[in-house]
This record gives C-alpha cells, sequence and structure tokens, in this order.
C-alpha cells in the first residue's frame, strides 16, 4: 500500500505541476492597438486595444493622459512619436507606437457656415486706421492646402466692389510692382476681382518697369473657395481659402507680403488694407 501511495503522490504531482504550466502557457497579454485622425494640430486617438483593463499614453511632446481614447492638441507642426501603453487585470503591461508628422494647420473651416473659427487667428491681424477708406480688419492665415483672407468692412455684397489683392511672393522688393500708395513690397502677382460670383483674376507681374502696372493673365481654375459671408447692417465680413498650389510661387514661399486696395465698380478708390501709405502686411509661412 506504500508503494502504491508514492506512485499515486508521482501520479498526482505530475498532473498538477502539468496543470501549472498549461495555466502559465495560456496567460493572456494586454494586445495595444489605435488609430487616429488628424485636424490641424489636434489628434483624436481611438483605442482599439484587447485584453487591458487601463491605459497610459505618452504624446511625445512631455504630456500624458490615461483616458482610453484621447484628444490631444499638439503645440506645434514637427515629428511626435505617441505611445499607448495598455494593462492588463493583472498588471502587465504593453506598448505601441507610431511616429506621427504634424505639419501647419489652421483652425479655419470654410465650409462650416459660420466666421467663429476667425476668432483663434490672433497673430496675422490687420486692423484699419483713418486712411483705411471702408475696410475695417483683415485677417490671414495658411495651411499646406490654403492661405486663408478674412475681410471685413463697411459695404454691401450688392454693391460689387473690386478688390486688388496684391502679394509679394517671394518676398523680394526687388522684383515685382513697386506703389507708393502700397510700400514695402515688390509686387509679383494680383489677384483682382469681386470676389463674389466667382471672378478673381490671376494676374502675375510681366516686364522689368517696377513703376509700371504691368500685370498678365493666367488661367488658374476653381483655385479659389468661397466661405461663410455675413452681412450685420451696413457691415460685410466673409472668408475664402486661395489654393496655393495654383498661384505660382504661393505653395513654396516662406513669407509673403499682402496689400488690399479697394474701388467701386466705377473703379474709384475707396478702401485699403493697411492703411493708405502704409506698409504691406508680412505674413510669416514658415511653420
Amino acid at each position: 500500500m506504500k508503494k502504491i501511495f508514492v506512485l499515486l503522490s508521482i501520479v498526482v504531482a505530475g498532473l498538477m505541476t502539468l496543470s501549472s504550466c498549461k495555466k502559465d502557457s495560456l496567460k493572456i497579454m494586454p494586445d495595444p492597438f489605435y488609430s487616429y485622425t488628424v485636424s490641424g494640430f489636434t489628434v483624436q486617438f481611438k483605442n482599439e486595444s484587447k485584453f487591458a483593463t487601463s491605459y497610459k499614453w505618452d504624446f511625445g511632446d512631455g504630456t500624458t493622459s490615461t483616458e482610453a481614447s484621447p484628444t490631444h492638441e499638439y503645440p506645434r507642426k514637427g515629428k511626435y512619436v505617441p505611445t499607448l501603453t495598455a494593462i492588463g487585470a493583472d498588471g502587465t503591461e504593453a506598448d505601441a507606437s507610431t511616429v506621427l508628422h504634424l505639419a501647419k494647420g489652421s483652425s479655419v473651416k470654410l465650409d462650416d457656415n459660420t466666421l467663429s473659427d476667425w476668432d483663434t487667428v490672433t497673430h496675422n491681424v490687420v486692423i484699419a486706421g483713418k486712411n483705411a477708406g471702408n475696410f475695417l480688419k483683415a485677417k490671414y492665415d495658411y495651411d499646406g492646402n490654403y492661405l486663408y483672407v478674412y475681410f471685413e468692412q463697411i459695404a454691401k455684397q450688392s454693391d460689387g466692389d473690386i478688390y486688388d489683392i496684391y502679394m509679394d511672393t517671394d518676398n523680394n522688393p526687388a522684383t515685382g510692382f513697386l506703389s507708393n500708395d502700397m510700400p514695402g513690397g515688390g509686387y509679383d502677382m494680383l489677384l483682382e476681382g469681386t470676389v463674389f460670383g466667382g471672378w478673381l483674376d490671376v494676374d502675375p507681374f510681366k516686364g522689368t518697369d517696377q513703376s509700371s502696372f504691368s500685370f498678365g493673365n493666367i488661367n488658374a481654375n476653381n483655385y479659389y473657395t468661397m466661405g461663410d459671408v455675413e452681412q450685420s447692417g451696413d457691415t460685410l465680413r466673409f472668408e475664402f481659402g486661395i489654393v496655393r498650389s495654383k498661384i505660382p510661387g504661393l505653395s513654396s514661399t516662406t513669407g509673403i507680403k499682402i496689400a488690399v486696395q479697394l474701388s467701386n465698380n466705377g473703379w474709384s478708390t475707396i478702401g485699403y488694407s493697411p492703411d493708405l501709405g502704409q506698409n504691406a502686411f508680412f505674413l510669416d509661412m514658415s511653420e
């Protein structure tokens, strides 16, 4: 009987050992996985991990989160490596990372039927002075696709006013049209038209006489997009976006100078931005 007991003990011990090994081999590890969508510098992370009960995020810019699917605002363009750590019920951890490249973004949206997104644009603003005529304010922003424009003035859309938007796209006063009314730029590009109704011609400067108004014309289909238009009493506010790739020099530039001259439908000048005689506004596009 003693011999049988020992043998049985050995068998039982062996089964317990096998059972233990089997349990260890079936241990479930967290399986971290995520996807994301980007809007400007805002990234919305979607956590699709399995076998995890809690999470840690390292966004790669010095900030962290323990939310499952956070939305994070990055401070600037650049390369970031966000890392998700999935934690199992027993404290086991597993990581997943990806490389995230963020280009210059913009809060401006042309299809949202509002101008409120321009409230966040506070640094590229031209405030009218006593020599601005009917202009009140201009704002500019950009991303990889568009140069965004916001105008505010004493006018009505039905007036049919004509906008001359002068741009020094190479930021070089030695090339392009020179003007005493709009000093500070050598304007190599003119966008001219009412903006509304699809009229805004693309006219590059040509010739060598910088004091002569000499602009050609190029065919650039669908190069700008209208956004929201709001009329409140005598105040007209509107936005539009210029497709950078459609305008020579605009897609690769790191900065442009902009001056706007406004005429009524009889071609009499009624407004300036910046004011008459002031230097053109410089828009830094180096980000």
